[in-house]
């Protein structure tokens, strides 16, 4: 059985790719597994590590605005259609899945081209761009949030099966966490996250939000800034009297590189609405407070955000609401507010969908046989 996966541009489109890319492998020792992807991107550095094979095109995505980049958009397209093609007859493709990112348009439409089986999968409510286009090629389009059925009327399948997931998420005892971070039985604990690059609003907003904490030691926090966020935050907290590097109750750290641990801890998480994210998030059944980011392609991150908060999974707040006076204000009433907390937790862990990666698997090879 050869598999090939086109994913990348950012790592929400990418893990999910190696999450069924690995499922693939365990469940079946004699499948081969090539990725499609761009030399100069995320994946080709996510792919490599992981320990897969990956072939390169060169492709970028269409401006909504006019603009030449455009023709040499279609032009690039074009040129990977006829590469991708010669990519999958070498490998005897049996399967082609597209996880998203632009990349995955040309891989998925030469499978179509070709003949050979081919599907996609959609982690946001709000399908991008390479989504819509590939879905009436596709013989499944795998979904992740209900209700994003109705973006795919042309679609020869649809199946609802979450976001695969990275399975230590599911394997991290909350008590037995604590323990090992130093978190006390009934001290309350806050994770927030801007992101790996770190989102700016949700950053400065933190800043008053740590010092009023650190002052008033309401509860233990841990944030974690991002790359660009570290480049300027410490300076900024220092001034204001905060030292990142003075144990207190509060911890800033650049990038959390041991969340499931930490998630399993927390008591409430602070982040952006990625689906990734959100699947991590309701598999744990953690209570949330969304800031989605305005700044992503149809504002996919408010639509994941709302397909929670409609089913009083989580709390939002938009960016252009956002102060630190609010968010210290929100924190401290769900702190004392162990029934909302709960039923925040309940219908979060409600709307997860585990084992997305095996009903991938599944739904493909009978597919293919």
């Amino acid at each position: 059985m050869n598999i090939v996966l086109a994913g990348g541009g950012t790592a929400g489109h990418i893990n999910p790719a190696l999450s069924i890319a690995q499922t693939f492998k365990s469940k079946n020792k004699d499948c081969n597994i090539l990725f499609i992807g761009n030399r100069d991107s995320l994946e080709h550095k996510l792919v490599t590590k992981a320990g897969f094979a990956i072939e390169f095109i060169k492709i970028s995505g269409i401006k909504r605005s006019l603009s030449l980049d455009n023709i040499k958009t279609l032009k690039n397209f074009l040129l990977s259609v006829s590469r991708c093609k010669k990519i999958l007859k070498d490998f005897k493709a049996d399967l082609v899945i597209g996880t998203g990112g632009y990349v995955s348009g040309p891989a998925v439409y030469a499978a179509h081209l070709l003949g050979i089986k081919c599907c996609i999968h959609e982690q946001n409510a709000f399908p991008g761009v390479t989504s819509k286009f590939l879905s009436k090629y596709c013989d499944i389009a795998f979904l992740s949030f209900d209700g994003s059925e109705k973006y795919f009327k042309n679609t020869k399948k649809t199946v609802m099966t979450g976001n695969p997931l990275n399975e230590d998420f599911l394997m991290v005892d909350k008590q037995k966490a604590r323990e090992r971070l130093g978190i006390k039985p009934n001290e309350f604990y806050l994770l927030s996250f801007a992101g790996s690059l770190g989102a700016r609003a949700v950053n400065e907003a933190m800043v008053d939000f740590i010092v009023k904490n650190e002052k008033n030691k309401a509860f233990s926090h841990t944030h974690a800034t991002g790359s660009f966020g570290y480049e300027w935050m410490p300076e900024k907290l220092k001034e204001k009297g905060f030292d990142i590097n003075k144990k207190t109750n509060v911890e800033v750290l650049e990038y959390i590189y041991d969340m499931p641990l930490r998630l399993a801890a927390c008591d409430l998480v602070i982040c952006r609405a990625g689906a990734i994210t959100l699947g991590e998030i309701t598999a744990l059944g953690k209570p949330s407070v969304l800031i989605p980011s305005p700044n992503v392609t149809n504002n996919h991150q408010y639509h994941n955000a709302m397909s929670l908060v409609s089913n009083g999974a989580a709390l939002i707040i938009e960016e252009k609401d956002l102060t630190p006076e609010m968010l210290y204000s929100k924190v401290l009433s769900l702190k004392t507010d162990a029934a909302l907390l709960k039923s925040l937790s309940v219908n979060a862990y409600k709307m997860a969908k585990l084992g997305a990666a095996e009903r991938i698997y599944n739904e493909a090879y009978a597919l293919i046989k």
